[in-house]
């Protein structure tokens, strides 16, 4: 089986915390994306140069001003839930994220994050919003270099969030995408989705 890169387009607006799965991931609250910030780091990161943004990412923001590479690291209590609950393993400990800014009258506006998983030569983006503190896909674009999967596949993780099931054959079908792909696919939501619940999301019980 071939396997598929996802690069993961995040519109949050004020998503704090971490998923209460486990204590680690619920001190996770004081690191949040920020929804307007005048700041060029978020979560004590660093900036980085646009230059380090992937031009897929770019291409989804075409009203962003500027972008912010940031670095955060996963628990071990955080892969361990993510991998329990997707029986996927999670790809780096060391997540990265791709902020993007817009500045109007003054005042700088976070348009969205994203973060890029790589392989094969594919690349997905998942173009998220926030629904009472939590991740929600928003939509599914196909991947570059001939990587594209039809829009009747790629729609269905429309309003999809860390507390559905994603799993192929269930709730999301093939619809005429290739099995083999589809099944990689919706894997790498599944792990990137709980990911971003586990880092920046609200902390609360299920």
């Amino acid at each position: 089986m071939k396997r598929i890169a996802i690069v993961t387009i995040l519109t949050v607006v004020g998503l704090a915390g971490a998923c209460a799965s486990s204590p680690d991931a619920t001190n996770k609250t004081a690191n949040t994306l920020a929804t307007n910030t005048t700041s060029n780091t978020a979560a004590n990161v660093a900036p980085k140069t646009d230059e380090e943004t992937p031009a897929t990412v770019k291409a989804a923001f075409p009203d962003a001003q500027s972008f912010t590479k940031q670095h955060k690291d996963l628990t071990d209590a955080q892969i361990a839930s993510v991998e329990k609950d997707t029986s996927s393993k999670v790809p780096d400990k060391d997540h990265h994220s791709y902020l993007a800014f817009s500045t109007t009258g003054g005042t700088r506006k976070q348009l969205g994050a994203a973060t890029v998983v790589k392989a094969d030569g594919k690349d997905f983006v998942i173009v998220y919003e926030n629904k009472d503190g939590s991740p929600i896909i928003k939509e599914v674009r196909g991947g570059e270099g001939g990587g594209a999967m039809p829009s009747s596949f790629l729609k269905q993780f429309v309003g999809k969030g860390h507390d559905d099931d994603l799993l192929l054959g269930a709730d999301i079908k093939p619809n005429g995408a290739n099995e083999a792909q589809a099944k990689a696919i919706t894997e790498a939501v599944r792990v990137d989705v709980l990911t971003m619940q586990a880092l920046y999301g609200s902390a609360h019980k299920h």
